[in-house]
C-alpha cells in the first residue's frame, strides 16, 4: 500500500481532464483532496492560422516545425487533414526538421506515422527547445513554425527571432475558464482562509486562471500572502516559471514531470516543508 505521506493535509489541485484521477492519488497518499478544475480546452473559433500554415507548408515548404504539446500536435494535424491527405503532408514535411518538446509530441507524431528529427530533453522548457535548435544548426534565415499551446510563449518566439529565424506561430487550441467557476472560487476561498496546506499545479495555464479568479474577487494580494504559508508544488520548470511570475513561491518540483510522481513526492516532503516555513525544526 502507498505511503500516506500527507497525513490528513488538505491538498488543492486544478486538474481538469484527470480531476478524478488526481483526487484518488491525493487520497491514496493520505491527503484530503480539493480538486477544482481551472481549465477548459476548446478549439479556436477560427482555425485560419493553422490552415494558413498548411497552405504555406504545401506551397513553400518549411525548414523547422516545433511541436510543443501532444494535444496540440494532434489538433494541428486534424485541422490539416481537412484539406490534405497523409501522403501530401508527409511529402511536404520530408525536408522539415521536426522538433518534439518531450515524449507527448513524439507519441502524437508516431500515431501519424511520423518521426521527430530531434527530441527536446527534460525538463522540456522553452530554453531547452532553443538549446536543442542551437546545437543542431544556425537558425539565421530559416523558416521556423511553432505550434502554440494555451498561451503564446513570447520568450521562445523572441529567442528564435533574435537568432535570425523567420518565425510563424501556429495557434491550434486555447484554454478557457471552466463554464462553472464555482469550484475554483471555492478553492481560492479555502486557500485564503487557511484551510489548505498544499497546492499542486500541473499546467502553467492553471495558475493564470487561478489568479484571474483571485483578481475578480479583489483578493490578489491576500491570495499571494496565503500561498506563502502553504506548500506550492509544481509539475516542472515551465509551470514554475509561470507561478513565480505572479509572485507566488514554488516550494517543490518532483524528480519527473508526471502527475503521479508529483503527488507522491510532494506527500513525502509536505510536512517538512510546512515546518520549515513555520520555522519549526523536525527531529530526525
Amino acid at each position: 500500500m502507498a505511503s500516506a505521506g500527507f497525513h490528513g493535509l488538505t491538498v488543492v489541485a486544478f486538474e481538469s481532464r484527470m480531476a478524478a484521477e488526481m483526487g484518488r492519488l491525493i487520497e491514496r497518499h493520505g491527503g484530503t483532496p480539493l480538486v477544482a478544475p481551472a481549465l477548459r480546452e476548446i478549439p479556436l473559433d477560427d482555425n485560419s492560422a493553422a490552415l494558413q500554415f498548411g497552405e504555406q507548408l504545401m506551397r513553400d515548404g518549411l525548414d523547422v516545425l516545433v511541436l510543443m504539446t501532444g494535444a496540440g500536435t494532434t489538433t494541428l494535424f486534424e485541422v490539416l487533414h481537412r484539406r490534405y491527405s497523409n501522403d501530401q503532408l508527409a511529402a511536404a514535411l520530408r525536408k522539415t526538421v521536426l522538433i518534439a518538446r518531450g515524449p507527448k509530441p513524439v507519441g502524437a507524431l508516431k500515431a501519424l506515422g511520423l518521426q521527430p528529427t530531434l527530441t527536446v530533453p527534460e525538463p522540456n522548457t522553452w530554453v531547452d527547445v532553443v538549446s536543442t535548435l542551437d546545437a543542431h544548426r544556425p537558425l539565421t534565415g530559416l523558416r521556423v513554425a511553432v505550434q502554440e499551446y494555451g498561451l503564446p510563449n513570447r520568450d521562445l518566439l523572441e529567442a528564435l527571432k533574435q537568432r535570425g529565424a523567420q518565425v510563424t506561430p501556429v495557434p491550434v487550441y486555447r484554454w478557457a475558464l471552466p463554464e462553472d467557476t464555482a469550484p475554483l472560487k471555492h478553492a481560492v476561498g479555502e486557500i485564503l482562509v487557511g484551510h489548505v496546506q498544499a497546492m499542486l499545479v500541473t499546467n502553467a495555464a492553471q495558475i493564470e486562471h487561478v489568479m484571474q479568479v483571485a483578481e475578480r474577487e479583489g483578493q490578489t494580494a491576500a491570495f499571494i500572502e496565503a500561498c506563502k504559508k502553504l506548500v506550492v508544488a509544481s509539475i516542472g520548470p515551465t509551470a514554475s516559471e509561470r507561478i513565480r511570475s505572479h509572485g507566488l513561491p514554488v516550494d517543490f518540483e518532483p524528480s519527473h514531470g508526471k502527475m503521479g510522481i508529483l503527488v507522491k513526492e510532494t506527500s513525502e516532503q509536505a510536512h517538512a516543508l510546512l515546518a520549515k516555513k513555520a520555522g519549526v525544526e523536525i527531529a530526525n
